[in-house]
C-alpha cells in the first residue's frame, strides 16, 4: 500500500512537472493581417487565427477571463469575442479610431482612446452603451488607470501631455507635460509611479501622480545604435515594482529597468519592432509583439533572458493574457 501510494505520488510530480499548473491563453493583434493569433503558453504554440477586424490594434481581457475586448481601429468599433468559443458576440461603441483602452480594476466601465477626434470613450461594457466622452490633447493613445481606480490617465501623443482624469466626474484634474509623442502609460501596483513613453523623445518619464510631477527621465544608450532608433513604446512593471520592461521600437530591444532606482542595468535582443508586451499573470514570463519580424519573443522574468521566438501573424501590434 505504501508503495502503490509513493508511486502514485511519483507519478502525480512527473505529471506535474511535464504539465505545468499555470498554462494561460495568449492572445495578439495581426494590426496588417486583420486577425488574432492565439497561443497557448505551456507548448508556446499556436492553437488558433480569427478574424479580428480591420486593423485590431489594442487588446484587453476581462477581469474574469470570459470576453478578450479588441480596438479594430479601422472598423472605429471594439469587438467583443467569446474566450471559450473565440467567436465574436458583439460590438461595443467605441468612437472614431479606438487604439488603446484600459478596465477599471472593478471590471467595468472601459476607457478607450480615440486617436481621430481627440477624446477618451468611456463605455459601460455590461450595457454596452457610451457613458461619457472626455475631450483631451490630439492623438491621444496611451491610457492607464490606478490601482484605486480613481484616476485614469491619457497621453496625446502630438499634445505631449498626461492627461489626470477624474473617474467619477469625467473631468481633467492635471495635465503633465512630457517628452515628445508620448505612447504609453502604466502605473505601479502600489499607485506610487507612473510610468510614460515617449517615442520621439527617447525617454521615459516617472511622474509622482499624487505631485502632478516629473521625478526621474530615464534615457537609453545602446552602442552602435543611433539614438533615434532609441523608441520607447509599450511599458511594464512587475507587482513588486522591481522590475521595469520597456519595448524600444526600431531598436529590436527591450530595456530592462531596476524599479527602485530607475536606472537602465540591462538590454535584451528580441525580434524586430517591438510594440507591446504583457506578463503572464504569475509574472514568469513577458511576451513581446515584434511587427516587422511578424513574431514574439517570450522573456524569462527571473532570468531576464529571451527563451523563444514564436511566428504570428502579419505585422502583430498588442497582446493579452488570459487571468487565469
Amino acid at each position: 500500500m505504501i508503495r502503490s501510494t509513493c508511486a502514485a505520488l511519483v507519478a502525480a510530480a512527473a505529471m506535474a512537472a511535464v504539465h505545468p499548473a499555470n498554462a494561460y491563453t495568449v492572445y495578439v493583434t495581426n494590426e496588417k493581417g486583420n486577425t488574432i493569433t492565439v497561443l497557448d503558453s505551456e507548448t508556446w504554440e499556436v492553437t488558433a487565427t480569427i478574424p479580428g477586424g480591420q486593423r485590431p490594434r489594442g487588446i484587453l481581457v476581462s477581469h474574469d477571463g470570459k470576453e478578450l475586448y479588441v480596438c479594430a481601429s479601422d472598423d472605429d468599433t471594439v469587438r467583443v469575442f467569446d474566450t471559450a468559443t473565440l467567436k465574436q458576440t458583439h460590438t461595443l461603441p467605441s468612437g472614431p479610431d479606438p487604439e488603446l483602452f484600459i478596465l477599471h480594476p472593478s471590471g467595468n466601465p472601459l476607457y478607450i482612446a480615440n486617436e481621430d477626434d481627440n477624446i477618451v470613450t468611456v463605455v459601460d461594457v455590461e450595457k454596452h452603451t457610451m457613458v461619457a466622452e472626455v475631450p483631451v490633447g490630439v492623438e491621444p493613445e496611451g491610457m492607464a488607470v490606478s490601482p484605486d481606480g480613481k484616476i485614469v490617465v491619457n497621453t496625446s501623443e502630438t499634445t505631449n501631455m498626461a492627461h489626470f482624469i477624474d473617474t467619477e466626474t469625467y473631468e481633467i484634474v492635471q495635465n503633465v507635460l512630457v517628452d515628445q509623442r508620448p505612447r504609453f502609460a502604466q502605473f505601479t501596483a502600489d499607485g506610487a509611479k507612473l510610468y510614460v513613453s515617449a517615442e520621439i523623445g527617447g525617454t521615459v518619464s516617472v511622474i509622482d501622480p499624487a505631485a502632478g510631477t516629473i521625478i526621474k527621465k530615464i534615457t537609453f544608450d545602446v552602442p552602435g545604435m543611433a539614438p533615434e532608433a532609441l523608441q520607447p513604446v509599450g511599458v511594464r512593471v512587475t507587482q513588486d515594482g522591481k522590475k521595469v520592461f520597456v519595448a524600444l521600437g526600431p531598436a529590436n530591444r527591450v530595456a530592462v529597468v531596476d524599479g527602485d532606482t530607475d536606472e537602465v542595468v540591462e538590454y535584451l535582443l528580441v525580434g524586430q519592432r517591438v510594440w507591446q508586451m504583457a506578463f503572464t499573470p504569475d509574472e514568469k514570463f513577458l511576451v513581446t509583439t515584434n511587427g516587422n519580424s511578424n513574431d514574439v519573443s517570450v522573456i524569462d522574468v527571473e532570468a531576464v533572458k529571451v527563451i523563444k521566438s514564436i511566428q504570428v501573424g502579419e505585422q502583430p501590434w498588442g497582446v493579452a493574457i488570459s487571468p487565469n
